[in-house]
């Protein structure tokens, strides 16, 4: 028996070697808007309790899950986040629409994208699905293989018979239900003969809005129970002046909230049902993988590009500082150099994703990034990191596009939320508006996870908030941002 024993574990040992040795395949799963809450694989982080993704938490029981990891404020600059490995403030040479600070559109063999860098070190590069990082979309450039729904250039409809480029040609009308549609071009793609490695970059668009549900799942969730969240409605006088009666929500003749006409809970209820199609294509994937033998050779990353708040703080939005608006999941798994069944407390961001990635494919960063490799956390989760995470809203604009006056530039708000950056560690969380003389927020997110009492205003907390605010100074000079980002710090 010890002999057996001890040839199993020269096995293992093995395996782990050839995995950190060999460069991966990268299935790199990218979803729209998707709250953490979506995953029964989140339950013990407030996942509503009937939602059912088997397909997806197989990833993360298979894996490691992040308990906390969050997006940047919205769509697209997530997503140039995710192709540089910078946070907005530091991302150069390109607008929120691509174009550059001048109004011109930007030229991709100047806007330096790093799957270009993974072409050159032998990987083919594949983008199946949403782009949203201005007019051009890289193929021959930083993809050999795409198949592109640009939202601003192509248009049509967010779900059915969707107009896609493939392969850099003139969008033509592909039939059927979109999320279906990209899981066949991606399980096709993955199927195919490669004679290298390859990284596929998938973008599905659910489950952001409209909810167009596919009719195999319109019987979902029909009773489901959905909580109101507390604070739906205002006043809020422990937050920042434009928080303070903030809603998107009407009020019903019986009290109840309703969103676009619809009751919360209906809408709620129909968002998760985008998420279904999203989990069957996911069994799909793994099924491509398994049969064509690459599974446990694949790195599958499964995120999103921000959270989606229903009710919280009056938001049915992204946008917002608040864990409810950003929270969104981050999941890992490859045998060997991650973890089985790891669950990771450390919180993360979608900056991190991208350095995590390059080292598994052993391409040295082609430039400094702002996020941090995250493999010796998916090899030991439980080993424990205590450094702090950042994050910001700077609207339409990247580093190079922001205005002399950023400031007054600050308070023109999207959907009437003006810039901020927040900075957490560990327990607790600091939220900077960029309003000059506007109210900071401290929140304990281990006693307080809704965010609902600002510590900021309790005199007790006055050395941890001044601690949090020099921290995030830090953060801000580590990543290189522009001076006028500490401006509204004057005001203490």
């Amino acid at each position: 028996m010890k002999t057996v024993a001890a040839f199993v574990w020269i096995l293992s040992v093995m395996r782990v070697l050839a995995a950190e040795t060999s460069r991966p395949n990268i299935l790199f799963i990218y979803t729209d808007d998707q709250s953490q809450r979506t995953l029964g694989c989140y339950r013990d982080e407030g996942a509503w309790p009937w939602v059912h993704t088997p397909n997806i938490d197989r990833i993360a029981a298979e894996g490691v899950r992040f308990t906390t990891a969050y997006g940047a404020s919205w769509c697209s600059p997530s997503r140039a986040c995710v192709m540089t490995g910078l946070l907005p403030h530091g991302i150069h040479g390109v607008h929120l629409r691509g174009v550059t600070a001048k109004g011109e559109a930007y030229d991709p063999q100047a806007v330096r994208f790093w799957p270009a860098e993974l072409r050159k070190s032998g990987y083919t590069t594949a983008h199946i699905g949403k782009w949203h990082i201005g007019q051009n979309a890289g193929h021959g450039t930083w993809w050999d293989h795409s198949v592109v729904w640009d939202q601003n250039v192509i248009k049509g409809d967010w779900y059915n018979n969707q107009d896609l480029s493939i392969d850099g040609a003139p969008p033509k009308t592909v039939p059927g239900y979109t999320t279906d549609v990209f899981t066949r071009f991606a399980s096709d793609f993955i199927r195919q003969k490669h004679d290298k490695p390859w990284m596929l970059w998938l973008c599905y668009n659910a489950p952001h809005l409209p909810n167009t549900t596919h009719p195999r799942h319109k019987d979902l969730y029909t009773d489901a129970p959905v909580e109101i969240p507390a604070d739906i409605f205002g006043p809020r006088p422990h937050k920042p002046a434009y928080m303070h009666e903030y809603t998107m929500f009407k009020t019903a003749e019986d009290g109840s909230p309703r969103y676009g006409g619809k009751p919360l809970p209906d809408v709620v209820r129909a968002y998760n049902r985008l998420v279904s199609a999203v989990d069957e294509g996911v069994g799909e994937l793994r099924r491509a993988l398994e049969e064509s033998g690459q599974l446990d050779n694949t790195l599958i990353i499964y995120t999103s590009d921000q959270g989606f708040a229903w009710g919280e703080h009056g938001f049915a939005w992204k946008v917002g500082p608040y864990d409810a608006c950003l929270r969104m999941p981050l999941l890992f798994r490859l045998p060997g150099p991650i973890a089985k069944g790891g669950v990771c407390k450390q919180p993360a961001t979608i900056v991190d994703v991208i350095p995590t990635l390059l080292g598994f494919a052993q391409v040295p960063l082609p430039w400094e990034m702002h996020g941090h490799d995250l493999r010796p956390l998916l090899r030991d989760p439980s080993s424990g990191s205590d450094r702090p995470v950042m994050m910001e809203h700077i609207g339409f604009r990247f580093g190079d596009a922001l205005p002399e006056d950023v400031l007054s530039k600050a308070v023109t708000p999207r959907n009437h939320v003006p810039w901020w950056q927040f900075l957490r560690q560990g327990r607790y969380k600091y939220v900077n508006t960029l309003v000059p003389d506007e109210m900071e927020e401290l929140y304990d997110l281990e006693s307080d996870p809704q965010e609902l009492k600002n510590l900021a205003l309790d005199a007790s907390f006055r050395s941890m908030l001044e601690e949090y605010r020099d921290k995030l100074k830090v953060e801000l000079k580590r990543t290189g941002a522009a001076p006028v980002f500490a401006t509204p710090f004057a005001k203490q």
